[in-house]
C-alpha cells in the first residue's frame, strides 16, 4: 500500500531526540512506529495500551518529582522491583 498521508505532530525537541535515539537501536524509524500504532489502533478498535487519568496519588508523586523532591531510582526495571519487594531466594527442587 502506498504511503501518502501525512502526520504533522508537535512534540519536544529532546523527547524527539531520545526517542529517535531508542528506535535506532531497534531499528525502527519515527515513522515506522507511527505506522505501527495506527495498524494497532485498527486492530485493537481503539488505543492499544490503557489510557486514564492518574489517580491522587500519582499525581501527588509527579508534583513532587516535577518540584525536584521525591524519590529517583535509577537502576533497572528489574533492580526497582527487587528494591520494592526485595530479592527472593531460589527454592531448591
Amino acid at each position: 500500500m502506498p504511503k501518502t498521508g501525512n502526520i504533522n505532530a508537535r512534540v519536544d525537541d529532546k523527547l524527539k531526540a531520545n526517542a529517535e535515539k531508542v528506535l535506532r537501536r531497534v531499528g525502527v524509524s519515527t515513522t515506522d512506529l507511527v505506522t505501527m500504532l495506527l495498524h494497532q489502533v485498527v486492530l485493537n478498535n481503539g488505543v492499544p495500551f490503557e489510557v486514564k487519568v492518574p489517580n491522587k496519588t500519582t499525581r501527588k508523586a509527579m508534583a513532587e518529582l516535577d518540584a525536584g523532591k521525591g524519590k529517583v531510582f535509577t537502576g533497572s526495571g528489574k533492580e526497582l522491583i527487587d528494591h520494592l519487594v526485595g530479592v527472593r531466594k531460589k527454592r531448591k527442587a
